[in-house]
């Protein structure tokens, strides 16, 4: 995996501090080692991406595992899970009205569409915690996959103008979720 710095120094220029400062004419150290033909250095996520997206599957896995191992009151940990996978639902349905915000190469319709599909997960997510247990977590689950669907599709209608570690990461993140919702339903 490569590894970023998150600062480059300027070699012989030291802070009052004593700390070396950062030389912002440079880029990070494994940027400047990649050919630009080296694709990994563009599907590598930032740093603080990678800690967010995959932090966020914290609450994910502890409460799935919670549940299945029968810890805290009956239906508290699989309660939890359902209402976590909701607003990281309406989170990642948010990411659609960014992008038909900022995405100059969607057309109009697809905009529309996009501004249009953004709102669907928070529905679908506020109808989840309604339903029974494996109900809503199955259906939050189902709503992941069908967003993950759409993710494609708008990389597609974007020609290329979402970053190459997007769609990687989102697989990977969505897998995690969906997994854990559908834990839900074991018994």
């Amino acid at each position: 995996m490569l590894r970023s710095a998150p600062i480059l120094l300027a070699p012989g220029h030291a802070h009052r501090s004593g700390r070396w400062q950062a030389d912002p004419t440079r880029l990070p150290l494994s940027l400047e080692r990649i050919a630009p033909s080296d694709t990994r250095a563009n599907t590598v996520p930032p740093r603080l991406v990678g800690w967010l997206g995959y932090g966020g599957l914290l609450p994910f896995v502890g409460l799935a595992v919670a549940r299945l191992m029968g810890l805290g009151p009956a239906g508290t940990a699989g309660n939890a899970l359902i209402a976590y996978g909701a607003v990281i639902l309406s989170f990642v349905g948010a990411l659609h009205w960014a992008f038909a915000m900022t995405l100059p190469a969607l057309s109009a319709d697809l905009r529309q569409g996009r501004y249009a599909w953004s709102v669907l997960p928070s529905l679908v997510a506020w109808v989840a915690l309604l339903l029974p247990a494996v109900a809503g977590a199955l259906l939050l689950a189902a709503t992941f996959l069908l967003h993950l669907w759409q993710d494609h599709r708008l990389a597609k209608a974007a020609d290329a103008a979402l970053p190459a570690w997007y769609l990687p990461l989102r697989w990977r993140l969505t897998a995690v979720a969906v997994a854990c919702l559908a834990s839900v339903a074991l018994r």
